[in-house]
């Protein structure tokens, strides 16, 4: 099992920044691949960034390339989601996931074994 904890969220202008942090626990984090999702009411969830077990490959949608960093601190156990430049569309409660492939970065929910419990972000115009 793999507990993951997601914070940082909140309410934020337009063009501003927020950076979510997502704790892992329980079997070792730097066998997972990550990833950052969001679901926005009445819309599925979709995929927003990955980053490898290393951290040497990410990947983004995108809507978000360009405006969002994926990183990942391995010693503490902790994948990051830096936003920039936030717009109202970004509005949506994130969430981060564990992929147990260590060959390569995917997008489906469906390879993600583990999931947090969410944090609200909301872009006001």
């Amino acid at each position: 099992q793999v507990q993951l904890v997601e914070s940082g969220g909140g309410l934020v202008q337009a063009g501003g920044s927020l950076r979510l942090s997502c704790a892992a626990s329980g079997r070792t984090f730097s066998n997972y691949a990550m990833g950052w999702f969001r679901q926005a009411p009445g819309k599925e969830r979709e995929f927003v960034a990955a980053i490898s077990v290393s951290g040497g490959n990410t990947y983004y949608t995108d809507s978000v390339k360009g405006r969002f960093a994926i990183s990942r601190d391995n010693a503490k156990n902790t994948v990051y989601l830096q936003m920039n430049s936030l717009k109202p569309e970004d509005t949506a409660v994130y969430y981060c996931a564990a992929d147990p492939s260590r060959s390569r970065l995917r997008t489906g929910t469906a390879w993600y074994d583990y999931w947090g419990q969410g944090t609200q972000v909301t872009v006001s115009s």
